[in-house]
């Protein structure tokens, strides 16, 4: 296996949900204090050295400029600070710079991480707000949102091949059973197939409960350049690949709506970095902001062949105890998408199985995991790969 391109140390992240009477620099902090006070040997005023910071939108609390401000809060001025917006990827985008910094010998303990404040406006603005993120002239103008978006996937991807409202439904069962395993999820109830069935709908074959929910919270992880990471902990998780790639902004362009080309290529060049197989992922997080995008990233991650994850998840390869537990957190669909947070929270979990934190949903002996992160109708696409230290 490859060596390792930076490692993880610490992480925190918020619970997700609701979170009346703070500001998104409020979450951000918090989130940092919960990596801080796990990693005693760290001095964040004293080690860190970059912070990164993925949020999607000024809108949601009128607020942009945002990376020295979150400095300021977190106490570590004059360190240098920089966003990074990409969508739902912002955050995953954000781990890649991270990476560009440690790689390049320029900074060697950065602190990344992700926040969204979305449930100070109405469902309507958070709509239009998120619809931002695809084709203005020919998708935003004619009022089509992304709940519709991933609905034209999903039907394309039915009449292909043969995928079925049940198995979407069993995504989000699936997810949020999970998710009552997750203190920090957005929702801690489990629901039944005829439940996700029965739920309105919102752009068929989407329903409401084959959707992530608007959700205020913050992730962050502590990286080091890995001579360090024993400085700081005696049990490291290393990034052992990462990949980035992207595809036209409009859903409209592309020749083929039933795959992630981004995830795809991504992915590729992910498992060729590190040395990895897609058989040999013991665990991962994906991007579920719809049940289809779940489905779609088995396919495009290689867990199996095109066409074929419907029925990975009627087998329960991807549940809890299966073989290849993917969104053990209850991934986005239950846990919860404050958008700029998403990419960190995935490799804090990530970090916390590889770590045996994850309590009553750890997977026994994980040892590799992978984080799928998209932006838009999956026009960015980020996968990274990790290793438990030795």
């Amino acid at each position: 296996m490859a060596k390792p391109l930076a490692s993880i140390v610490s992480a925190g992240v918020t619970r997700f949900g609701a979170r009346e009477g703070v500001y998104a620099r409020e979450l951000f902090v918090e989130a940092a204090q919960e990596a801080f006070d796990a990693c005693p040997n760290l001095s964040p005023a004293r080690d860190i050295d970059g912070l990164f910071v993925g949020m999607m939108s000024e809108s949601y609390e009128h607020q942009a400029h945002v990376a020295p401000m979150i400095a300021d809060w977190l106490g570590i001025l004059p360190v240098p600070a920089f966003r990074t917006e990409a969508a739902c990827a912002s955050s995953g985008v954000a781990m890649r710079c991270a990476l560009y910094a440690i790689q390049s010998g320029m900074h060697d303990v950065v602190l990344v991480g992700g926040v969204e404040k979305m449930t100070n406006l109405r469902t309507a603005s958070v709509t239009e707000v998120l619809g931002m993120a695809s084709d203005y002239p020919f998708e935003q103008w004619h009022g089509i949102s992304f709940p519709g978006i991933f609905a034209l996937m999903a039907t394309a991807h039915m009449a292909k091949y043969g995928t079925t409202e049940e198995q979407l439904a069993k995504v989000a069962v699936k997810n949020h059973q999970n998710g009552t395993l997750n203190p920090k999820a957005h929702f801690q109830k489990s629901i039944t197939i005829g439940d996700v069935l029965s739920s309105r709908v919102v752009a068929w074959p989407l329903k409401l409960y084959d959707c992530s929910p608007i959700s205020d919270g913050a992730s962050c992880i502590v990286m080091t350049a890995p001579k360090l990471a024993r400085r700081f902990t005696d049990t490291p998780v290393h990034i052992v690949g990462s990949a980035q790639a992207q595809d036209t902004i409009g859903l409209y362009e592309r020749d083929d709506v039933t795959s992630m080309n981004v995830t795809r290529i991504a992915a590729r060049k992910a498992y060729e970095m590190a040395g990895v197989r897609a058989e040999q992922i013991d665990v991962a997080e994906v991007h579920d902001c719809f049940t289809i995008a779940e489905i779609m990233a088995y396919e495009a991650l290689g867990f199996c062949s095109q066409g074929q994850g419907g029925r990975l998840v009627d087998d329960g390869i991807t549940s809890l105890g299966g073989k290849k537990p993917v969104n053990t957190s209850g991934g986005l669909k239950a846990k919860g998408h404050p958008v700029g947070a998403t990419g960190t929270a995935q490799a804090c979990e990530i970090y916390l199985q590889l770590t045996s934190q994850a309590g009553k949903r750890q997977v026994d002996g994980a040892e590799i995991g992978l984080t799928q992160n998209v932006g838009g109708s999956a026009s960015t696409g980020v996968v990274q790969l990790y290793r438990r230290g030795d």
